[in-house]
């Protein structure tokens, strides 16, 4: 199984107009990420490029489009570094983007090494977008968990294999809560509202009806 961007955006973090912009400004070699399942209509993104995707997001926080670019151009072609982007631990502090080694730090704007780095971002760890809270990537609510060796990574209720929007599904039609556990034993009446929460969450990327969303970045 695989993600839709509407999917991929609410466990990333980006906004859908940013990732059809990442996954086709400029050339193949310009993209930021061009999601490696389907990156045509239907657009698919994997587990891996999700992850990809919130470390994006996160750079984007302290850094501009083109300093991560700057950055990407040096780890693929300075570096010879042609791993999935999820395979790297990149960091930045508003100056610079570093490459987080094991051994050392790598300066990947100003090319330096050995650079002291005091915070560590830990990408599957929930933070805050434009004032948007982003969930923990592999537990997005206290009764959900997101595992790709189960249903390809879709959110299931802990300790199940129902996906969220199955259950969501259910109250959305006027199924009450409490009588979730009639369709799915495993499932009690407290992880299908937070699946019914989680579901209006995802909901929330929807493309908006209104004015245009500011430029993609």
């Amino acid at each position: 199984m695989s993600y839709s961007p509407k999917l991929a955006a609410a466990l990333s973090g980006a906004t859908l107009r940013q990732l059809a912009h990442w996954r086709k400004a400029g050339s193949p070699r310009g993209a930021l990420l061009v999601p490696e399942i389907s990156a045509v209509r239907p657009v698919l993104y994997s587990f891996r490029d999700v992850m990809a995707l919130r470390t994006c997001v996160k750079l984007r926080n302290d850094a501009s489009l083109q300093k991560i670019r700057r950055a990407l151009d040096t780890l693929r072609d300075d570096l010879g570094e042609r791993d999935h982007l999820s395979a790297y631990r990149l960091v930045a502090d508003g100056s610079s983007i570093y490459l987080a080694e094991p051994a050392q730090a790598v300066d990947l704007v100003c090319r330096k090494k050995n650079i002291v780095i005091h915070e560590m971002v830990d990408v599957l760890q929930p933070f805050y977008r434009d004032g948007r809270h982003i969930p923990d990537l592999l537990r997005p609510r206290d009764h959900m968990t997101v595992d790709p060796a189960v249903r390809g990574g879709i959110p299931v209720i802990e300790g199940t294999r129902v996906p969220y929007d199955e259950v969501a599904a259910l109250l959305r039609d006027g199924v009450p809560a409490d009588r979730v556990p009639d369709y799915y034993p495993s499932v009690t009446a407290t992880a299908a509202l937070e699946a019914a929460d989680f579901a209006n969450y995802v909901d929330s990327y929807d493309p908006p009806r209104g004015p245009r969303e500011a430029a993609a970045g």
